[in-house]
């Protein structure tokens, strides 16, 4: 059993057993009671794990836009902040350069932390949400983590000779721009069909795909848009523009998932849209399991 959730079991059995609607209905005839909108210890991204098929926030206690049918009796806590935070840390420190500040202009800092952080801890999430049974996180960060870990072995230097593999000179002294630029372009694809499984999730959680998604592309025409200049400065500042967004909005989410009423005094707000499961809920309109 998830250890997030309230203090209270009635609350939580209420609550799984009534999770369409906000308010209590009574058996005797009394007026019934308005439930507060999350009855999991305040924080809207985290759950009590039921073993019952049912939809959650896209990011939350699961990290899961679609059905599925939950772990039950699970040891595991909730990997997802740990997997965000990797990747915030990491994209964060690679948008500084991008975006020139301080005039640091090389990128090989960010292989300790492609390595260490970004990568392989990220991957240790993606894996733990994988063993939680959540499709989702482990495919979204089990890919980032690996994303991480061939950037940093694309940087490394003097170690795989990839970039130096590529002619400098005559034709093919772009080359090396096209051939990243093309490995950026793969994953502004697959950034995209992430993106489109996070618009009925929530608000936090779609702004950190969606200022990625513009991350990726800005960064690949960077590349592809090489000259003798060097590599296209505004696409690639623009696209560190994004990377930061995308980063802090990482950090967000990893926080939102955190705090709960054991360790803050405040719920972090998520924004649910109003056509997802919640966001129709708080309206007081059916949800389409009650519609089918």
């Amino acid at each position: 059993m998830a250890t997030t959730g309230t203090a209270d079991p009635a609350l939580n059995k209420e609550y799984n057993n009534d999770s369409a609607t906000h308010d209590h209905a009574p058996t005797n005839g009394a007026i019934p009671t308005q439930r507060a909108p999350y009855d999991y210890g305040g924080n809207p991204l985290a759950h009590l794990n039921t073993g019952e098929s049912a939809r959650f926030p896209a990011f939350g206690g699961e990290f899961q836009p679609g059905l599925y049918k939950p772990t039950t009796g699970r040891k595991f806590a909730n990997p997802a902040p740990l997997g965000l935070s990797a990747f915030a840390l990491t994209t964060f420190v690679l948008s500084l350069i991008n975006v020139g500040t301080r005039d640091v202009a090389e990128p090989n800092i960010v292989v300790a932390l492609a390595f260490g952080y970004g990568g392989l801890v990220q991957l240790l999430a993606g894996m733990w949400e994988m063993a939680v049974g959540n499709t989702f996180g482990a495919t979204a960060l089990s890919s980032y983590g690996g994303f991480w870990l061939s950037f940093a072995i694309v940087l490394t230097p003097g170690g795989f000779n990839i970039q130096d593999a590529y002619s400098a000179t005559g034709s093919g002294k772009y080359d090396f721009a096209n051939a990243f630029g093309f490995f950026l372009s793969g994953w502004f694809i697959f950034t995209t069909i992430l993106l489109l499984c996070t618009l009925r999730s929530t608000v936090a959680f779609f702004l950190l795909f969606f200022f990625l998604d513009l991350a990726f592309l800005f960064l690949f025409l960077g590349y592809l848009y090489a000259s003798d200049s060097g590599l296209n400065a505004n696409l690639i500042k623009t696209g560190g523009y994004f990377g930061l967004f995308a980063a802090f909005m990482a950090w967000y989410n990893a926080l939102a998932g955190i705090a709960d009423d054991s360790n803050s005094f405040f719920v972090i707000p998520v924004a649910h849209f109003p056509w997802s499961e919640k966001g129709r809920e708080r309206r007081g309109l059916k949800t389409e399991r009650e519609t089918v």
